[in-house]
């Protein structure tokens, strides 16, 4: 099977040091800080990439469902929002948020929101994500 490799490198303290995060593809490269995870800060984080990690797969996942049921989509387009929060002395990501919107033709909404849960249920990322609770909004557009 494929494995994915991405790698992160810090230097400094927690408030004052910086970070550069890389996918192992090359594709994509960027700096992340304190500021970029806590705060509002240039630079990214590690929830905005589980974040598009846990869209894309989403998206995919929906496509795949939707299609096997004989309704090839269009368009889908999926918001995934990672909430961290301090809790307990530490940080903790608690939920996400898929909102997505996808004009599939010749279905109707509950078919879609069926196939839709099946996907947040069964998208590799959301099984890595177990513990935590993943919500969904699903809404079909014409």
């Amino acid at each position: 099977m494929v494995a994915r490799k991405a790698e992160a490198e810090w230097q400094g303290d927690l408030r004052s040091g910086q970070g550069q995060v890389s996918l192992g593809s090359g594709a994509w490269s960027g700096p992340y800080s304190f500021r970029s995870r806590f705060e509002s800060g240039d630079g990214s984080n590690p929830e905005e990439l589980i974040g598009a990690a846990h869209a894309g797969c989403f998206s995919m996942a929906l496509a795949a469902g939707l299609s096997a049921a004989g309704h090839t989509p269009e368009r889908i387009h999926t918001v995934a929002t990672v909430h961290i929060e301090q809790q307990d002395g530490g940080f903790a990501i608690p939920r996400i948020l898929l909102e997505t919107e996808a004009r599939v033709p010749g279905i109707d909404e509950v078919r879609f929101q069926e196939q839709a849960q099946t996907a947040k249920a069964n998208c590799p990322v959301s099984k890595a994500l177990a513990g935590v609770t993943i919500e969904l909004e699903a809404k079909l557009v014409s």
